[in-house]
């Protein structure tokens, strides 16, 4: 029995309310996604977060549209996003919302901030606005149109409302702060022109809310108390009390979480839309991408996603997670589920000479060894099979257990055969190998107590159902696609560059015949090879199989070692293993060009924040800007000779241009200098210098 686990921190934010009857007992969530495109892996941690909560503190769910922005929504979407929210267990019952309901309302509260003086109408352009909004080091500068009116201000809003004016020559923006140190707070736009048919509001509005103003209204609206949102909206949180603050109305308390991020994988849905449309992948629901649709498509199980969400917790720190992590939950549940068949996916014959002519036999083989109420199935056995090209070997290593000239195997359910020689073709092929069976080994045991070390898997080739089977492989073949290829000119989407040519092989394959009548969506685990799916493409006598996710295959690794072992040392990988007892180097180190060490950039940082990583004592997570717009993380040993406060503010020389890399589950971009060791560390002082200048 395993033990249960402890409160991840929203929990513990959610009990303490509970504790002190801060929500008059109620606890109520949401699920706010914008229908501009399928849910991916990331909306599923989100999905199972929000709606465990309600589930487990017998609350409610809500799924709410954040549809604000017609120009990219569809109709399609939102029946995608519906469907995926159900499979995955979100269950909202009956509270299916949109924000587009609250137009109106939200309007009504947009003149009341006008009349109260705290929003005016401006007249500067896109550019204009970037322009006058500052920069991370720079305040703002206050727009010509700030101090209009109350009247006038009013009487422009409602022509906009009216559809007087073209996209893009007036916003309605808040009057707050645009010397604050926050860019949210600096005067933001709370509606601007927008002249496209809504898929449910037709051309009822030509003015749209933008995202922050509409955020905390349509919770406030709705009643919620638990706003959970991921990272990136932390900033934009002094906003959204702001606005609340202001109106006076119900304030839900927002909440942020670390987002998830999987190696192998992209998730946003500009480079996921890139690819459907692009044409790299067959469309949103295509089984190599990271969508819910594609997922289950591909096989994976609610159940198992749901697991992998409560596995990798909710944390604040900003993690990526080996992509493993999300297999093995899908493998561990197909496992312990999915029905075992037999199917051969590169067919090499085999005649059994001493098989009676014509017989037919039908040998008993357990569905699932994991679950003893699945039972048995019976399988055609005749003198004419098929069994996998990779089974057998002329020339076989010494651990290749599997079929050999003059050697045995043993054919699951059935009997021990003997290879007795092999046909080949004119191009030296082999085409057909001619076996013998022994009658007294049914059931795959000797009565003279004879062991064979391998087992294969094999269907009748006369009983055998013709099938199309998809091998899908990672769609990129980088941990972090594109991230090697991010700073070339003129580049626009890097990841491609990390496409993997292999994601897709299909083969025609031979399968037992009782899968000829599997349903589409239906699981199962082709003995040896992996777990596979029925596709939404199979017809009748025309099946297709998705491979879900493939087996751990222990002779794969041993070949692999073998190989590895036999190449000259030249051709050992770059990144080679360290032995545990390999002596010290001695004499001098190697001699390196100078071009080698000018290949490292350095460049001076601000240390914006700084915090100790959990379960690591000398660790340290900094969150330092280097002029680049958006800060970096970066994990640093450093954490015996510095509190995490006495770093805030302070400037340091980091190392650029290094391969990101994990350090406890946190991707770190970058490293800081320090020369020491231990409590005696001291950081390199670049002088007061601007972040993101170089240093020599």
């Amino acid at each position: 029995m395993s033990e249960p686990r402890s409160l991840h921190f929203i929990e513990e934010i959610v009990e303490a309310d509970l504790a002190s009857n801060k929500w008059q007992g109620r606890v109520h969530t949401r699920f706010p996604p914008e229908p501009n495109g399928y849910l991916h892996v990331g909306h599923a941690k989100s999905i199972v977060l929000n709606s465990g909560l309600a589930r487990r503190y017998g609350g409610k769910f809500n799924l709410r549209f954040d549809d604000t922005n017609p120009a990219k929504e569809e109709q399609e979407y939102v029946d995608s996003i519906i469907d995926d929210v159900k499979w995955l267990g979100g269950d909202f019952e009956d509270r299916l919302f949109y924000a587009s309901d609250y137009f109106g309302r939200m309007y009504e509260w947009a003149e009341e901030l006008v009349k109260k003086g705290k929003a005016f109408v401006c007249d500067l352009n896109a550019e204009q606005l970037r322009e006058h909004r500052g920069t991370l080091t720079e305040p703002g500068k206050n727009s010509p149109f700030r101090d209009r009116s109350v009247d006038e201000n009013l009487a422009l809003f409602r022509r906009m409302k009216g559809g007087e004016f073209a996209p893009g020559t007036h916003t309605l923006r808040a009057k707050i702060d645009m010397s604050s140190g926050n860019i949210n707070l600096r005067d933001p736009v709370m509606y601007r022109i927008v002249k496209a048919h809504h898929h449910r509001q037709g051309d009822a509005w030509c003015i749209y809310p933008s995202y922050d103003w509409a955020h905390g209204l349509e919770d406030s609206i709705e009643g919620i108390t638990h706003s959970i949102c991921t990272l990136e909206f932390e900033n934009h949180r002094p906003l959204y009390d702001w606005f609340l603050d202001e109106l006076g109305i119900h304030h839900p308390q927002q909440i942020e979480f670390a987002k998830l991020r999987l190696t192998y994988t992209v998730l946003s849905k500009r480079n996921l839309l890139h690819l459907v449309k692009a044409k790299y992948v067959s469309g949103w629901d295509d089984p190599r991408m990271p969508t819910i649709s594609g997922m289950r498509r591909r096989g994976y199980t609610s159940q198992a996603l749901r697991a992998f969400c409560e596995e990798i917790g909710v944390t604040r720190n900003d993690t990526v997670i080996d992509l493993l992590k999300l297999e093995n939950a899908v493998r561990d549940h197909l496992n312990a589920t999915a029905h075992r068949r037999m199917a051969v996916l590169s067919p090499l014959k085999v005649v059994v000479t001493n098989w009676p002519e014509g017989q037919v036999e039908h040998v008993e083989v357990q569905n699932n060894p994991e679950d003893e109420q699945a039972g048995a199935r019976t399988v055609p056995f005749t003198g004419a099979l098929f069994i996998e090209r990779d089974d057998f070997m002329e020339d076989a290593p010494k651990k290749f257990f599997r079929l050999v000239p003059g050697g045995e195997v043993r054919l699951r359910g059935a009997y021990f055969i003997k290879c007795e020689s092999v046909v080949k073709g004119a191009d030296g092929a082999i085409t057909e190998l001619r076996c013998t069976y022994d009658p007294s080994t049914k059931g795959g045991n000797a009565t003279d107590g004879r062991k064979v070390k391998g087992t294969i898997h094999w269907v009748s080739a006369t009983h055998a159902v013709d099938a199309e089977v998809r091998l899908f492989d990672r769609l990129f073949s980088a941990e972090a696609p594109g991230e090697a290829y991010k700073d070339t000119p003129d580049l626009e989407f890097p990841f491609l560059k990390d496409l993997n040519p292999k994601s897709l092989e299909v083969v025609k394959a031979k399968l037992e015949p009782s899968l000829g009548a599997a349903g589409v969506g239906e699981r199962f685990q082709f003995e040896r090879l992996g777990y596979f799916c029925v596709d939404k493409d199979s017809k009748a006598g025309a099946q297709v199989f998705n491979r879900t996710v493939a087996l751990k295959d222990a002779w794969a690794k041993e070949k692999a070692a073998d190989e590895g072992a036999a190449k000259p040392a030249a051709a050992a990988p770059v990144k080679a293993e360290k032995k545990k007892d390999a002596p010290a180097p001695t004499g001098p180190a190697p001699e390196i060009e100078f071009t080698d060490f000018t290949k490292v950039a350095l460049k001076a940082g601000r240390v914006l924040a700084a915090e100790k990583v959990e379960k690591a004592d000398k660790l340290l997570k900094l969150t330092v800007d280097l002029g680049e717009g958006a800060p970096r993380t970066i994990v640093s040993g450093i954490a015996e000779a510095f509190a995490p406060e006495a770093l805030v503010g302070r400037n340091v020389v980091v190392v650029t241009n290094l391969k990101p890399r994990a350090l406890k589950g946190i991707e770190s971009r970058g490293m800081v200098l320090a020369s020491g060791s231990g409590k005696t560390l001291s950081l390199i002082n670049p002088g007061d210098v601007a972040p993101g200048t170089d240093v020599k």
